[in-house]
């Protein structure tokens, strides 16, 4: 074989490698710092793409009125297409959060600005939490539903939405709970709710909500340490079938953190 067409050969594979390293660099710029923290907050976060850059994205941060912005989602399909998409997603929520709109607010500009691409489309949440009143507000579109965990139990929040750039006309709702101390709030793509182990079961919400309940009193960055450990345990070697993104936000103190002493699992509530 002539030096030219060893080089046919190869160069669309390389060219191919290059754009998913861009595309991961890219990728990478845009997500979260790391833990986010304040005197009656922290935030934290987990992104686990299937292959090297993926469709999911999440992002926080503190806004100049002291309110604590967050959002996630996930684009339909993998690899570098879907996280170009993401891209564009992100870039366009990054525009609407300095507008001071509510997060239905948020997710309705966002549903009417991304132009829509056949085939493509987002779930998308967005959430606006109050470090003074402990008030968080959130959107839905699409996202599997937040899960609360406190000293009253564990429960889902809210309800789901259209994903954005599905319908031009979706409507969107604002949801809102005060959290109190010690309360956690989960919310995660649905690859975490679609791990299965090696008998094919899906990871159930209901197990989920189990595991959930045993994070009460522990950090964010502890509880989703201890939530990817024990789904790990749960999937064994069975491969992952989605990328994997989960937030956490959680109001430090409460009876369990001040105890720190026996664990009891709490109820689930559905």
């Amino acid at each position: 074989m002539g030096r030219n067409a060893i080089l046919e050969t190869i160069s669309p594979q390389l060219s191919y490698e290059a754009i998913k390293d861009e595309a991961r660099l890219i990728q990478d710029s845009l997500l979260p710092g790391g833990t986010l923290r304040g005197a009656s907050f922290e935030v934290a976060y987990r992104y686990q793409p299937l292959v090297e850059v993926g469709g999911d994205f999440a992002d926080f941060f503190q806004l100049p009125n002291g309110l604590v912005g967050l959002y996630l989602g996930d684009v339909v399909g993998k690899g570098v297409t879907a996280a170009l998409y993401a891209a564009l997603v992100m870039g366009t929520i990054r525009g609407i959060n300095k507008t001071g709109e509510d997060p239905a607010g948020v997710l309705t500009l966002l549903n009417k600005r991304v132009r829509p691409v056949p085939g493509r489309y987002s779930s998308t949440l967005y959430a606006l939490f109050d470090p003074v009143s402990g008030e968080l507000t959130f959107s839905n579109a699409g996202v599997p539903l937040p899960l609360l965990v406190s000293e009253s139990g564990c429960r889902y929040l809210g309800e789901g939405g259209f994903p954005s750039a599905m319908f031009a006309e979706a409507d969107y709702q604002n949801h809102k709970v005060t959290l109190l101390p010690g309360d956690t709030v989960l919310f995660a793509t649905d690859g975490l709710h679609e791990m299965r182990n090696q008998q094919e079961e899906d990871l159930s919400w209901g197990k989920l909500g189990e595991i959930w309940s045993d994070c009460l009193g522990k950090s964010a960055d502890e509880a989703l340490d201890f939530l990817f450990a024990e789904v790990r345990a749960f999937s064994g070697e069975q491969r992952d079938h989605d990328d994997i993104t989960a937030l956490v936000l959680r109001v430090p103190g409460g009876n369990r953190e001040l105890a720190s002493g026996s664990l009891h699992r709490k109820q689930v509530q559905f």
